[in-house]
This record gives structure tokens, sequence and C-alpha cells, in this order.
């Protein structure tokens, strides 16, 4: 379950390392990238908290500078491979409250999923809006990353 859960990660690192490679490159970065790779950030850094019991420093739908998304997405990932390496159970329960305030509880291994895969949703939000704005994504499926 680590290595799995490791080689997730590592590869949510290196499709959100990507796009904030991208993103620097361009003159102008379309508004709701913007937006969609800073809730990405946000909501890791987030359920990194939940699990670790901290409290968080953003808001979901906080916007970040460009400049600064290298360093939260750094720290998101260092966090998560230290829950991932030092969890003796993955199916232990977090109890957590959402951002409306509702209490919940979930296993850490649906969580630690659930972290990566909502970024690939928004990532693929991101990668259509590069296309209506006249951008080429780069291609960034599992498959692709694992070749």
């Amino acid at each position: 379950m680590k290595g799995f859960l490791h080689q997730l990660f590592d590869y949510n690192f290196y499709c959100n390392k990507k796009l904030i490679e991208q993103c620097t490159t361009m003159e102008e970065v379309p508004e709701k990238c913007i937006q969609l790779f800073s809730h990405i950030l946000n909501a890791h850094h987030i359920w990194n908290h939940r699990i670790t019991g901290k409290p968080y420093e953003y808001e979901v739908w906080q916007e970040h500078a460009i400049e600064n998304w290298g360093d939260i997405h750094y720290e998101n990932q260092r966090s998560s491979f230290e829950i991932i390496t030092n969890a003796d159970d993955f199916t232990k329960r977090v109890d957590y409250e959402n951002s409306q305030g509702r209490t919940f509880a979930n296993e850490l291994k649906d969580i630690l999923f659930h972290i990566v895969n909502h970024s690939t949703h928004h990532r693929g939000q991101i990668l259509m809006d590069y296309r209506v704005n006249g951008i080429e994504p780069e291609p960034l499926d599992y498959i692709f990353y694992k070749r």
C-alpha cells in the first residue's frame, strides 16, 4: 500500500510540476487556470492538515501568485510523503470537519486517494481551459508518466 501511494503522489507531483513549469513560461495565464490550480494546492494542503490534526493556513478557493505555487506544492508533497511513510494503518478513520462545518470520518487510504483524484479532476479542467485559450497542453495521463 505504501509503495503504491508513494507512486500516486509522485505522479501527482510530476503532473502539478509540469503545469507550474508551463504556467511560468506564459505571458498571461488564464484566470480559470489560476483559480483551479490554487484550489488544487489548497485542497491538498487542507487534507494533509486534516490528517495530521494541524490548523490549515489556506482557504479552499484562496488564490496564490504563480511564483508561490512551487513552494506550496513542494510542502504539500513533503507532508503527504511523511503521512504515508509514518502510517501504520491505512484503514484508520480520520475525523474532520468540511468547509461547511459538517463532521465526517473516512479511512486514511480513501482520503489519500481522494487528494490525487481531486487533483487529476481539476487538472483536466485546466487542460480544457488551455485548449479554449489556444494553449497546447502537455499529456499528463498516468500511463504516459509510467512509460
